[in-house]
């Protein structure tokens, strides 16, 4: 993507395309009076303006397991709820045309008060959705495992601690961007999309428009990040096809980084409280999780996080008694959907910091704690309180290695140093030893094709958006195979070509799709044989394929040898179709990740800033297919975490207005901010799928900012101030700084 140009759906040029603009509610609640589009209709170049009274489509239903009363309508009808939501869309002839004549659209809205914190919310004193009565859009069913209160009368030391997970814009350096064309007749739809789940997209747009699946194509081009912000089709990607039937040409639209800010969909957005129980000896037996989670004006995947958080919330620890609950409430804000993690930062961003204050309560080193509750490697498989299944891990093995490469001692040694000197910059140390669970189970597309010059081509469910399938896919396939990597082409995000996919999300890809792919390669090799048999004269039983030349020979006996393009010809030969295998691999649970992660944080004094000074990570995927790919994941995951504890909010006034809507606004973290990580080796297989792989996507981000976090508020610690919620800006820890000094 790189070094060859990557083609995004920005890029496209198709014949007569227009462009689309929408006209945003600037309230975040409200009673839509009118949309008055007369003088737009009039501006240059415009095609069309439209409302929601002319598409006329149907609600979009939220996922099943939420309140099924807060559906979302394409465009706004009758209520705004949240401030940039869409109202009306112009089509004109260019993007500045579309942009000139939507400022001459008319909004007149009629003022409601807001929802816009979890508290007014859970009040429920004023409903974002009128008809369903009540402001809660899910809640977090109990489990034989984990249900009702802890009794802590029993524990020696008590801890409790809140934490906000605030929220968090995704900013893919693509936003969104799509791109609608119908055939002449009007029978069959092509649409272009950035996205993360071509076969969502494809049926949510046949739901929508009334349309056979088969009559609609969804192709997925390269794709400029996704981070969960791109696993479901949002309205204004799903209008295009009504606007492009309506005005009779192609339409494509591309969002502005504002839009992408304020109205795609945002990620996190918890509030959470924790109380962990235990012995002076620094046994840790109870624990105690209570979820508050904002999902935004309509319910998504953001209202399902409290289950993922719950999966893993007892982290890397054997706790006795454990339980979890949790709330999500609507607001007048942007929906929430997934965010790399998705929930599950969430958990050890908790009981990291829980088991950071219990260790300081009990006068003991956090890293000894550690070791005193891990779950170890004799007790796998080992059921959480959740009622999760870990399947494989060395907790131990991981933070012994993390700390060894920090030099933990002497970071100790050096901490004391500063707190007994006149030095201005408090040095933190943060640990954090995570677990997380990676794939929800399921199942994904592999198939493989012998082409007629004995080149391969790998079709994958998985679509690819920055993650480097077509590598991975390419090296499993080749192990398989004896193919030569660059004699392989893997085709994936285009429901013409693939049969099936699912959502690509929650680190899935390797352990599902590449299993698919090593599945499908396996029985190509075994139709191979057969024929390969035929044209070396000999039995079937004898036959082998030695994977390091390419080739088939009979045991024994190097030559003769039958290349792949002997059997693609001799099938040609023959008038047989090309020979493939298919492979719909179905994985039927979670994996669990897990690693460990030391940083060092220093802080000055003067200015409140807090600085990485340097991050060791040690994370345990299972096996790698491509470590390098591997690290790279790291590198972005481990970027992301740190974002979150430093810099980045996605903030909401009183009155519901977005406050970062701009790059400004929202500091995203860049390289400069960041040091050289230090990345430690480790593979334990899963026994769950033929690579051994687990999930490694989201490892960076869950490790990371938990331990980021904790080397913050050790680092005030020294100071001895308070620690400070998320992001840990300089205000917010000169503020925390001042406030020791000044009680």
């Amino acid at each position: 993507m790189l070094t060859e140009g990557a083609r995004y759906v920005a890029d496209l040029r198709l014949d007569g395309a227009a462009r689309a603009c929408f006209v945003r509610s600037t309230e975040a609640h409200g009673h839509l009076l009118s949309v008055d589009t007369a003088q737009a209709r009039g501006s240059p170049g415009v095609l069309g303006v439209f409302t929601a009274a002319d598409l006329d489509l149907p609600d979009l239903t939220p996922i099943p397991a939420v309140h099924q009363q807060m559906g979302r309508p394409v465009l706004a009808s009758d209520t705004v709820r949240f401030v940039g939501e869409p109202v009306a869309v112009v089509v004109a002839e260019t993007a500045a045309a579309a942009a000139d004549a939507a400022e001459h659209v008319l909004v007149d809205i009629d003022p409601e008060p807001p929802v816009v914190s979890l508290a007014d919310a859970a009040a429920d004193a004023t409903l974002v959705h009128a008809d369903a009565g009540t402001n809660l859009a899910f809640e977090l069913p109990s489990t034989d495992a984990a249900s009702g209160r802890q009794d802590f009368a029993g524990c020696e030391v008590i801890v409790e601690a809140s934490l906000v997970s605030q929220r968090l814009a995704a900013v893919p350096l693509e936003p969104r961007s799509a791109a609608a064309q119908w055939s002449p007749d009007g029978a069959r739809l092509t649409f272009w999309a950035s996205s993360q789940a071509p076969h969502r997209v494809r049926d949510t747009l046949a739901s929508l428009y009334g349309l056979d699946p088969a009559a609609v194509r969804v192709i997925v081009p390269d794709v400029g990040g996704g981070f969960g912000a791109k696993g479901s089709p949002l309205p204004e990607e799903l209008l295009l096809a009504g606007l492009s039937r309506a005005v009779g040409r192609p339409v494509t639209w591309t969002e502005t980084r504002a839009e992408n800010l304020t109205a795609s969909v945002h990620g996190r957005a918890q509030r959470l409280h924790m109380r962990l129980g235990g012995t002076r000896s620094g046994r840790m037996t109870h624990y105690e999780l209570d979820i508050a989670q904002d999902a935004g004006a309509y319910p998504m995947i953001g209202a399902f996080l409290p289950t993922l958080t719950r999966a893993t919330f007892t982290g890397c620890y054997d706790i006795a008694s454990a339980s979890a609950t949790g709330q999500s409430y609507v607001t007048n804000t942007a929906p929430v959907g997934a965010y790399r993690g998705a929930g599950r930062p969430e958990a050890i961003f908790c009981i990291e910091r829980a088991v950071e204050v219990f260790a300081a309560e009990i006068g003991m080193d956090p890293a000894q704690v550690r070791r005193l509750n891990f779950v170890v490697p004799e007790q796998f498989p080992f059921e959480a309180p959740s009622g999760r299944v870990y399947d494989s891990g060395d907790y131990g093995a991981a933070l012994e290695a993390a700390l060894a490469a920090a030099g933990y001692d002497d970071l100790r040694a050096e901490q004391a140093r500063r707190r007994g000197g006149a030095d201005s910059r408090p040095l933190g140390v943060g640990i954090a030893s995570y677990v997380e669970s990676t794939s929800a189970g399921g199942s994904e597309l592999g198939e493989i094709e012998l082409a007629a010059d004995g080149s391969l081509v790998v079709r994958s469910g998985a679509t690819p958006y920055g993650q480097g399938h077509a590598t991975s896919w390419s090296m499993v396939a080749a192990e398989v195979t004896g193919v030569p990597i660059e004699r392989i082409k893997v085709i994936a995000g285009d429901t013409a070509e693939i049969s099936t996919s699912q959502l690509t999300s929650g680190s899935r890809s390797a352990q599902l799709a590449g299993s698919a792919v090593h599945v499908a390669a396996a029985k190509l090799v075994e139709q191979a044989k057969t024929l390969a048999a035929e044209l070396l004269e000999a039995a079937l039983a004898d036959v082998m394929l030695d994977p390091e030349r390419g080739v088939f020979h009979v045991a024994g006996s190097p030559r003769p040898t039958v290349a792949w393009a002997d059997i693609a010809a001799d099938a040609a030969r023959r008038g047989d179709p090309p020979l493939s295998a298919v492979s719909d691999f179905e994985q039927g649970t979670n994996t669990f990740s897990f690693g460990c992660h030391v940083a060092t944080v220093e802080i000055d004094s003067h200015t409140g800033e807090a600085v990485l000074r340097s991050l060791v990570a040690c994370d345990d995927a299972g096996t790698l297919i491509n470590p390098l790919i591997a690290e790279g994941q790291l590198h972005g995951g481990i970027a992301q975490g740190t974002a979150q504890v430093l810099f980045e909010e996605a903030r909401y006034s009183d009155a519901g207005a977005p406050l970062a809507t701009n790059l400004i606004d929202y500091p995203a973290i860049s390289a400069p901010d960041l040091p050289r990580f230090e990345m430690l080796p480790m593979q334990t297989p899963t026994p769950h799928n033929p690579l051994g792989a687990k999930g490694i996507g989201e490892s960076g981000t869950t490790g990371a900012g938990a331990a980021v976090y904790n080397a913050v508020c050790d680092a005030l610690a020294q100071a001895g101030a308070g620690p400070v919620d998320m992001p840990a800006t300089p205000q917010k820890i000169w503020q925390a700084l001042q406030n020791k000094q000044h009680p």
